[in-house]
């Protein structure tokens, strides 16, 4: 199979090597050199403090983690793009190779979880403008969104809900403890992606709190090179957009400065929307550490047509939010990695626009520091760490009274205080041993979490994945990992004329199974990889907004519920490129429920408002010359039932939510420094429902340019 791919000479200094193999050879100058390399899981390297030179790696291997969907591993939470070596040649292909799914760096083969990745070439090619949108292409992932453009979305994973992810930027935890509505506000634009990973299933021994479900990690671009990227954009609904990006490489000084604005009518009642953001990074490395440091804002204000309560149709929300994080990352046999962090998010929410009814103001800021430690040894990789995690809010409804001399003025108001106030401190321990032998990787870990908001007790949730690769082609997976999440400053103390908030509620719990398997072949002058897995999640104590009769208000709860599912992905890949289709992909997920307490509940707000089937598929294809056409199919059938309003007046009626489908298509002309687009999405101008009352966009057309010097 190897005679078919083409071969690629890469010089790369790894900081450790494991299980060498009788296709590899040592020459002079304490230098290891790779001949060949072997695409068994086991085969692998991870580092050894030294020079490894690898002579001839065959691109299969390397085009092996870019087909999408579990073809690469999550990157390690303590990890940065590219710190594994400064002298790698091409770092697009070394990043591939040594992506890791735990808490030691393992690389893609070694890893014992599955884990989706949606790459740079894949973003670039989807008919969207926002991660939000991008990631209702991972067949795992369900995203329901409030407003078009994703301007409010919820993300969740395997029928979970959007506060039970874990939400990352080159590792750096980013979840708002406010609430999830907020998690998806990203400081970054497409253009700064490399790519999405994410992980399914519970993940707290790795990722803390809020894991429990999975986890998202948003990985984003290191330039070798200074260069500059303008792209502008407009189209249906009076929508517009700028976005500029600047990369400058200074020898071991790498850094990037991106911004993006884009406003919008908005395609619906009360839908306009202004919003931007700005991302700064940078990156010293040398031969015995690296520096990084990340910081961005994102902001937007926007009509919100009937987002928390239909009988509210002109509800109106202003959000900004800030990140920051530096991090100094030590190389050689012992890889010590202390960082720090801040996150502060502001959110004003009126209940109807321009007016003070209802109005809310919220400040919640995060702030604290982690270090992370791994060194391997005889008996495998070892990884250690610890977090301290500060969370605290100021709110005009949301936390404990404060005393009138502890009013805090929100900013911008003259007449406006903060009276209510709530802080929890959140300590994290963690350790993981992996174990690589032939044919088989185990990685087994521990985290012990105690947080002052509730009993101040440490508790433990353990976790062991294993892989076994019997031959080249074919890897299986088993893994059993307890999760849980902490109830949100909203689930705590929230209310409202339509919700009550609850300060009793107890954090979520679970434990997650999952087997699945994992089968790349060549067929046809291409890649074929395809993925399968299913899984079991029994829940505890899940938190969920719950109305127990026809004229009551959502309550905030605990019940117990389990989720179930099996899910399928195929995806074939093109090895020339002058292929016609350049690639495939057709993916699939199954979920049911199973509710174990017997309180009656009338109407669920999300947790048993689940994904019971999603299909998803994918054609990237050429047209002619330099012209590309990349299309995508979404069909999604979703349980559960809303109550119908009309003229912002409940009916009472329950109504079902019916399946639907969407039809994207992005066209591309590509030249060597710019680039043409045109984009429709909703084809077939449906109206459907993500979440009751609130009707999505239908044909929407953008277009634009894009140029780089």
């Amino acid at each position: 199979m190897q005679h078919i791919f083409q071969r690629k000479k890469l010089y790369i200094c790894t900081s450790n090597l494991y299980n060498m193999y009788s296709n590899t050879s040592i020459v002079s100058h304490n230098v290891a050199t790779f001949k060949r390399f072997c695409r068994g899981g086991y085969a692998v390297f991870a580092s050894l403090g030294r020079e490894v030179r690898i002579g001839v790696l065959t691109v299969a291997m390397l085009g092996s983690v870019h087909l999408s969907k579990a073809s690469a591993m999550i990157g390690n939470p303590d990890n940065r793009n590219q710190t594994e070596s400064e002298e790698a040649v091409d770092d697009h292909e070394l990043d591939a190779v040594t992506v890791a799914g735990s808490m030691a760096p393992l690389t893609q083969l070694q890893s014992a979880r599955i884990v989706g990745v949606i790459s740079r070439a894949q973003i670039e090619a989807a008919a969207v403008q926002t991660v939000n949108d991008l990631l209702k292409l991972a067949v795992g992932v369900d995203v329901r969104q409030r407003g078009g453009f994703g301007i409010q979305s919820d993300i969740s994973i395997d029928g979970g809900t959007f506060d039970q992810i874990t939400i990352l930027l080159n590792g750096l935890n980013i979840t708002n403890p406010h609430t999830g509505h907020l998690a998806a506000d990203f400081p970054v634009s497409l253009s700064d992606i490399e790519r999405i990973e994410v992980l399914e299933g519970a993940a707290s021994r790795v990722y803390g709190a809020s894991a429990f479900g999975g986890a998202i990690n948003i990985v984003t671009r290191h330039d070798d090179k200074t260069n500059i990227q303008l792209g502008v954009h407009g189209g249906s609904y009076g929508t517009a957009g700028a976005d500029a990006r600047l990369g400058i490489q200074a020898g071991r000084l790498s850094t990037s400065l991106s911004g993006t604005w884009q406003r919008s009518d908005g395609a619906t009642l009360n839908s306009d929307f202004n919003r931007g953001n700005a991302f700064l990074q940078c990156q010293y490395n040398n031969s015995d550490y690296n520096i990084h440091f990340q910081g961005g804002w994102s902001g937007k204000s926007y009509g919100a047509n009937t987002f928390y309560s239909a009988a509210y149709p002109n509800q109106y929300e202003r959000n900004d939010r800030f990140i920051s994080s530096i991090g100094v990352e030590s190389k050689g046999a012992v890889r010590l990695r202390p960082e720090v962090f801040w996150t502060r998010t502001f959110d004003n929410f009126e209940l109807i626009r321009s007016t003070s009814t209802g109005e809310n103001f919220h400040l919640t800021d995060v702030y604290g520091s982690r270090v992370g430690l791994d060194f391997s040894w005889v008996a495998g990789h070892t990884a250690v760490s610890g977090e301290l995690r500060e969370e605290g809010i100021y709110s005009t409804s949301l936390g404990l009274p404060l005393v009138e001399c502890q009013y805090r003025r929100v900013g911008g108001e003259d007449a406006t205080f903060y009276t209510r106030h709530d802080e929890r401190t959140n300590i994290s321990l963690s350790i993981e041993h992996n174990v690589l032998l032939p044919h088989w990787t185990i990685s087994a870990g521990l985290l012990a979490n105690m947080n002052t908001r509730f009993d101040s007790r440490f508790h433990l949730y353990p976790g062991i994945d294993v892989a076994f690769t019997p031959m080249a082609s074919l890897r299986l997976f088993a893994s059993y990992n307890k999760g849980f999440r902490l109830p949100t400053f909203t689930d705590l103390y929230y209310k409202s004329p339509t919700h009550e908030g609850n300060q009793g509620m107890k954090a979520e719990v679970s434990h997650s199974l999952q087997l699945g398997v994992r089968w790349q072949t060549s067929l046809y002058g291409g890649q074929l990889l395809t993925v399968a897995k299913g899984f079991y999640h029994r829940g505890s104590n899940l938190i969920d907004w719950v109305m127990y009769k026809a004229d009551d208000v959502f309550h905030s709860a605990n019940f117990d519920l389990d989720n179930m599912g099996t899910q399928a992905e195929s995806r074939w890949q093109a090895q020339s490129s002058h292929s016609w289709v350049r690639s495939v992909s057709l993916g699939y997920t199954y979920i049911y429920q199973h509710r174990r307490d017997q309180t009656e509940i009338y109407k669920s707000n999300y947790a048993m408002e689940y994904l019971r089937h999603k299909f998803v598929a994918t054609l990237d294809h050429r047209l002619v010359s330099r012209l590309t056409a990349a299309w995508s199919l979404r069909w999604q059938d979703r349980c559960g039932s809303y109550i119908k309003y009309e003229n912002a007046v409940s009916t009472g009626q329950l109504v079902g939510y019916a399946p639907y489908a969407t039809l994207d298509l992005k066209l591309r002309w590509t030249k060597p420094h710019y680039e043409l687009w045109a984009e429709a999405t909703n084809l077939t101008n449906h109206t459907y429902y993500d979440l009751g009352n609130i009707p999505q966009p239908g044909l929407v057309i953008l277009a634009g340019v894009r140029c780089s010097f």
